[in-house]
């Protein structure tokens, strides 16, 4: 992808007070992990998930794209 900035959240192999580790809390055969690997594999930046920019610096910066899929995948395989 480009050097964008996205909105992005805290590692999840980052130790902290609590909880301990997101990983800790998602079992090794979850299909969030399949999904995740999955949207990794691709390049977005190739199939289109690019975005339209951020009017010129105003306002908050944007999702990163693969996050957005990652939820949106997640959401329809459990509806």
């Amino acid at each position: 992808m480009t050097n964008r900035m996205f909105k992005t959240g805290v590692s999840r192999d980052q130790v902290s007070l609590l909880p301990a580790r997101v990983e800790d809390y998602v079992g090794r055969e979850n299909p969030v992990r399949a999904i995740e690997a999955f949207v990794a594999a691709l390049d977005l930046e190739r199939l289109g998930f690019g975005h339209a920019g951020s009017g010129g610096g105003a306002g908050q910066p944007p999702y990163d794209p693969a996050d957005l899929l990652k939820l949106y995948l997640y959401g329809y395989t459990n509806r």
